[in-house]
């Protein structure tokens, strides 16, 4: 009797791990960037449900072992942190960590050695809805005027400073939510549904080609969980 439940115990015990190891056998690539294309290194990124923890590598990119449904965590020095929860057929996860706004970030960023391109990072101008109430400006044009140095509107362009051109035009291109655009989608986007902005200019903007060549600037909208 007492060998048969030891054997119980055993085939149990065994399935148990055998579980376990196949939960942690799901490998999960991905890469973390900031302004969507300015690689982080040595971002920590920790697996929640077993406080894992790696480091992304020189290009921003990352492998980790976590269970079908489980959360990571991603952090570094300057930015906020950020939590992704997988679902079973993630296989590849790119994460966008946000600046926090001030020079001292900045400093963190670069100083923690999170961003090895100090101009590349400084050619990014930021805003978001902490740093301003947007509710108060009634357009969006009023709103992006006169907050980034170097940034002008003409009619229904944005235009930014080092980017002119006499023979072609000179607007920066308007990406909302990751689509690609032109100033025409500032007349219907109301202030308030902007969750951030973001300035690249001229050389950092070259992920976008020839588009990017007169700047981009970068809205991100409000979504159900930041009304």
């Amino acid at each position: 009797m007492k060998n048969n439940v030891f054997k119980l115990l055993l085939v149990g015990f065994t399935l148990f791990f055998v579980f376990q190891i196949r939960a942690q056998e799901r490998v999960i690539h991905g890469i973390i960037t900031t302004f969507d294309s300015i690689p982080l290194i040595g971002a920590k990124v920790k697996v929640l449900s077993t406080d894992q923890t790696v480091l992304s590598d020189t290009l921003g990119n990352f492998s980790v072992g976590c269970n079908n449904k489980d959360k990571l965590k991603v952090s570094a020095m300057g930015f906020y942190d950020q939590k992704v929860k997988l679902i079973s057929n993630t296989k590849f996860a790119a994460i966008n960590l946000r600046l926090k706004p001030g020079a001292k970030s900045r400093e963190y960023a670069i100083g923690y050695g999170h961003v090895s391109d100090r101009e590349k990072l400084n050619a990014v101008a930021s805003l978001n809805k902490n740093d301003v109430d947007f509710s108060q400006y009634s357009n969006m044009f009023e709103l992006i005027r006169g907050r980034f140095a170097g940034v002008s509107v003409v009619g229904s362009e944005i235009i930014i400073r080092g980017t002119n051109s006499i023979n072609s035009s000179s607007a920066a291109l308007i990406v909302v939510d990751g689509v690609p655009s032109d100033g025409s989608i500032l007349n219907s986007l109301p202030p308030i549904q902007v969750k951030s902005i973001n300035v690249i200019k001229d050389g950092s903007a070259a992920i976008y080609g020839t588009r990017g060549a007169n700047g981009v600037v970068l809205i991100e909208t409000k979504k159900g969980g930041d009304l």
